[in-house]
Formats: C-alpha cells, sequence, structure tokens
C-alpha cells in the first residue's frame, strides 16, 4: 500500500493518507500530529472510503482559522471530489464530472489547487487534457488539451497561469487570459520520455522543478531561460518520485525516490548546473512514494513508504 497525503493549513496538525491498492474501495485516514508528544493518532471517525485509488489529496490551502472547526478536502481519482472534514465526521459535499456523453470519465493523475483565487482547481487527465474548475459553482471555467499524450502532473504559478507536465516529455505554461497559445520550456533530452511530477517554487515564481520516468535527476528550470535546466540534481541511486520546494525558503528543494532516501538541496544561487550536494539526508529503508513539505508547519516534512507515514524534523 502506498500512501499519499497532505497537511492541512486550517489544522496545521492534521493530516490526510490515501491507501493505494488496485481494486475499486481505497480509504482515506485523518491523523493528528501532537509535537509535544512527537505522536501521531488516527481520527477512526474520519476515516472514509474512496472509489479507486486517490492520486492526490489536497486541504483548502486557506490560512489558519481558529473559528473554523471544518477543513475541506479535495481528492482525485476517476473524479475530481470535495470532502467536508468536521470533528467528528467526513461529508462528500461535491463531484465534478465534465463528460457530456457518459458517467465515465478519463483517470485523473493529479490537480493542483490555486492558492490565490481559492475558487479554482486544476486537475491533469491521461486524455491529454488540462481542466480548470470553479468549485464554487461546481462548473467548468475551461478545459485545454494541453499535451499531445497522457497529462501527468499541474501546478499553479499565479491565479491565471499554471504549467503542466506528460508522457510527451514537455513542461508547458499556460495563461488563462490566452487559452490559444501555451509556452514550453522544457523537453526531455531523449524523445517522448515521460515528465512525472511538477513542482513551482511559490517563493520564487522564475523557478520549477520537474522529474523524469526512470530517472535518478531531479531537473531544476528557470522559465526565463527555457529549454536549458539551470541545474539537474543527481545524487539520488535510484529514481526519484517526489519533489516539494520548501514553502519559506527559495533555495531550498526535497526529493524522495526508489533509493530510499530523502535528499534536502540548497541551490546556489548562482547556476551550477553539475555536482550539487544534497545538505541533509534520510533514509526511510524502504522506497519512498511521496512526500508533502508542510506550509502551515515548514519545520516538517512527511514521507511514504510502504505502509507507513513518517514526520521529519528539518
Amino acid at each position: 500500500m502506498k500512501n499519499i497525503y497532505n497537511l492541512s493549513p486550517s489544522h496545521p496538525h492534521r493530516l490526510a493518507l490515501g491507501s493505494f491498492i488496485e481494486e475499486y474501495t481505497n480509504r482515506v485516514h485523518i491523523l493528528s500530529f501532537h509535537p509535544e508528544t512527537l505522536s501521531l493518532s488516527p481520527h477512526p471517525s474520519l476515516s472514509f472510503d474512496h472509489p479507486y485509488p486517490p492520486t492526490k489529496l489536497m486541504f483548502h490551502p486557506r490560512k489558519p482559522s481558529p473559528s473554523s472547526s471544518s477543513d475541506l478536502l479535495a481528492t482525485s481519482g476517476d473524479y475530481l471530489r470535495l470532502w467536508d472534514v468536521r470533528e467528528n465526521s467526513v461529508e462528500p459535499l461535491s463531484l465534478f464530472n465534465n463528460s457530456k456523453t457518459s458517467e465515465f470519465c478519463a483517470p485523473l493523475t493529479s490537480f493542483d489547487w490555486n492558492d490565490i483565487d481559492h475558487n479554482r482547481i486544476g486537475t491533469s487527465s491521461i486524455d491529454t487534457t488540462c481542466t480548470i474548475w470553479d468549485i464554487e459553482r461546481t462548473v467548468v471555467e475551461t478545459q485545454l488539451i494541453a499535451h499531445d499524450k497522457e497529462v501527468y502532473d499541474i501546478a499553479w504559478g499565479e491565479a491565471r497561469v499554471f504549467a503542466s507536465v506528460s508522457a510527451d516529455g514537455s513542461v508547458r505554461i499556460f495563461d488563462l487570459r490566452d487559452k490559444e497559445h501555451s509556452t514550453i520550456i522544457y523537453e526531455s533530452p531523449h524523445p517522448d520520455t515521460p515528465l512525472l511530477r511538477l513542482a513551482w517554487n511559490k517563493q520564487d515564481l522564475r523557478y520549477m522543478a520537474t522529474i523524469l520516468m526512470d530517472s535518478n535527476k531531479v531537473v531544476i528550470l528557470d522559465i526565463r531561460s527555457p529549454t536549458t535546466p539551470v541545474a539537474e540534481l543527481e545524487r539520488h541511486r535510484g529514481s526519484v518520485n517526489a519533489i516539494a520546494w520548501a514553502p519559506h525558503s527559495s533555495t531550498h528543494i526535497c526529493s524522495a525516490g526508489d533509493d530510499t532516501q530523502a535528499l534536502i538541496w540548497e541551490l546556489p544561487t548562482l547556476a551550477a548546473p553539475t555536482g550539487i550536494d544534497p545538505m541533509c539526508m534520510y533514509s526511510a529503508g524502504c522506497e519512498i512514494n511521496q512526500l508533502q513539505w508542510s506550509a502551515a508547519q515548514p519545520d516538517w516534512i512527511a514521507i511514504a513508504f510502504a505502509n507507513k507515514v513518517q514526520l521529519l524534523k528539518v
């Protein structure tokens, strides 16, 4: 079982985890982290069934609100779904389906919640499209044929600007104010090598990171200089599975992979394409499938491997 999770900014000690089992019935669990005792405790009443494995989970990106007792959680899989996570229950709120001719839709590979315009969520799909949803009105704002092959990840940069990566091996940037055009800022050095994940540096929007299928590299891009990476981080000894920029620093990024290692890198202020070493590392003893750097608690990074989740103090 592989866990995928997110940490809640409105309840900064709350985590969501999803199972990854190759069958219809999967589960999502909500856990509480207690920094005083350094322990995690489950909430059985907040555990619920999820159709198919969730490809991503993400809490509403709002800032902490002491007066709010509930969280809004989004999940992707066969559809985009919203859930109301209350103190002692979880209630389904919305199911987003853009298919006009069928009750079925192409599976969603990922999504990202716009942290500037909270009414927007962008989803990526194996049908080559990215869909921008207005979640308040539960309607599609726009749907774009984004790539030539499956789209594997999507990330917002600004309120109207997002980027995506695909099995066609490209990173493309889209602006909702000019939907007819996109900008290709990177293509795999080997034709059609899929790009699996994308992370946009929210502290410095000039930079983003991506990873290639079956590659030990983390590719760092500067959108001002398309096509050529400004750095390639190559110290993993196995395929990289997950990346996350530090939420409080423009020069730090964490990566994790099949070599059981979670590595934190400090990027130099001047371009240094090769030879960068990680500043610290952690070995989980098993292939790490996912990681999340908490925006609400930036001293903590969560990693998921096998059937476990661990929190690492930075």
